[in-house]
């Protein structure tokens, strides 16, 4: 049987792109093909643990893409084959189609190390079956290792640790969240697991996981051992690319799948989008292993928008890092470059500081203290990052310095902003956190110049 569109993969980018096409081409024929009949929320995951009453309360719905013009099948795709424009299933079906998107997603990352196929050795994927294994073995145990310190890893310790479990976080690099910010936002989360009782060994790697049919401990490289009931792997995660290598597609540098501006691949009429695809940095043009649901749900729209002709004309050259995490009841939250890849990559940056809280006035019950730092080009003065942390509030003010880098705002753009405020909703207008850390780097700005 033949459709207009044959999409691969039911996460947050496959459901996203059937989702626009539908918006964009009414009356096309889609067909997705998904391995499993229940897809979890990513972001969602480590919230299973302690948060959320259930693994099954993390559950994406289809409910929203279930039309006559859609059909979603469970099975697996074992093959894709270009010439034919045909897919092939696991259970010996074939369909043949029009536009290919694969959205396959992507799988942790497993170090080769001695002992790693022990018993009670876990990682974190994106499958309600596994997580609901891993959610079943805490149960049983006392201590539990994490190796990692990234989001996933830092969310999902957090999140045992409230349960009552001895917890110890592993990484290999000199400080928490390394990737996303910099070096005092880092030392202020970790300040939040230190006090949570969650032990934190930065500047350290596992050499082997000990034990004889289940795991006992780590041994670090240090010659430090650590014991654990259970350790969870938590690394980072790698595109799967089996099919798009299979059937021929060019990977990128990264390992993901290449793609142009409009998600198309280095095969006519086969788009790529999410975990499984290559990202380019917003700012550099360099490619990276960005792997985000609010990504993914962006390649959907720039490629269903475009699938049988051009019709949303891509602008943004690359993909903003725009990020949330909660540590401990903290918001963390980040856009663009930070100040150590900024400086790496050749920028001269002036940064922006302020301190306030996100409701006024501060005796609001529910008020919190919000950090930000801002991050701009000092010759231009256009705005190339934000790291802020603070209450819920940040999660959504992040998302407006998301759109004013995106617009290229500059320190002038930012220090006139024009915002709606009130007292229980929102930091006061005088003291606003963006506006407060634009006007920081303006009055340097000025001092330099004086």
């Amino acid at each position: 049987m033949k459709y207009d569109v044959v999409v691969v993969g039911g996460g947050a980018a496959g459901l996203g792109l059937v989702a626009t096409a539908l918006a964009t081409y009414p009356g096309k024929q889609i067909l997705m093909i998904k391995k499993e009949q229940e897809t979890l929320v990513p972001c969602g995951i480590p919230y299973t643990i302690t948060t959320l009453s259930s693994v099954e309360s993390d559950i994406m719905s289809t409910k929203s893409v279930e039309t006559a013009d859609v059909r979603i099948l469970i099975d697996k795709v074992n093959k894709i084959d270009p010439k034919t424009k045909k897919v092939f299933t696991e259970s010996g079906k074939d369909f043949e189609y029009d536009k290919l998107v694969i959205a396959t997603g992507s799988m942790p990352i497993v170090p080769r190390l001695p002992g790693v196929d022990l018993k009670n050795v876990m990682t974190v994927p994106k499958d309600v079956n596994e997580i609901k294994k891993l959610k079943s073995s805490l149960t049983n145990v006392k201590k539990v290792v994490v190796v990692g310190a990234g989001f996933i890893g830092m969310e999902v310790s957090d999140e045992i640790r409230k349960s009552g479990k001895d917890v110890t976080i592993v990484e290999a690099l000199d400080r928490v969240l390394p990737v996303a910010f910099d070096p005092e936002f880092s030392e202020e989360a970790r300040k939040i697991m230190d006090k949570a009782g969650i032990k934190v060994k930065t500047s350290s790697k596992v050499k082997e996981i000990i034990g004889k049919d289940k795991v006992e401990g780590v041994l670090l490289e240090s010659g430090e051992k650590i014991d654990a009931d259970l350790v969870i792997l938590s690394i980072g995660y790698r595109a799967e690319t089996t099919l798009a290598k299979d059937a021929g597609l060019s990977i990128g540098i990264t390992g993901g799948i290449w793609t142009d501006e409009y998600m198309r691949t280095s095969v006519n009429d086969i788009f790529a989008i999410g975990d499984c695809a290559e990202h380019k940095d917003f700012f550099t043009r360099r490619a990276n292993r960005l792997m985000l649901a609010s990504v993914a749900a962006f390649d959907a729209r720039v490629s269903g928008t475009n699938l049988f002709e051009i019709k949303l004309i891509r602008q943004v050259k690359g993909d903003l890092s725009l990020f949330s995490t909660s540590v401990g009841g903290t918001i963390f939250a980040a856009a663009g470059i930070d100040e150590v890849d900024a400086k790496v990559s050749g920028f001269d940056v002036e940064i922006g500081n302020s301190n306030s809280v996100d409701r006024h006035p501060g005796t609001i019950p529910d008020a919190s203290k919000v950090k930000t730092k801002l991050i701009f080009s000092k010759s231009s003065g256009v705005l190339i990052g934000c790291q802020m942390m603070g209450g819920k509030s940040v999660g959504e003010m992040i998302n407006v310095v998301g759109t004013a880098i995106q617009s290229g705002m500059s320190i002038v753009d930012l220090v006139a902003l024009q915002i709606g405020t009130h007292p229980l909703v929102t930091a006061s207008p005088v003291v606003y956190p963006i506006i407060g850390a634009a006007l920081d780097a303006y009055a340097k700005l000025n001092c330099a110049k004086s």
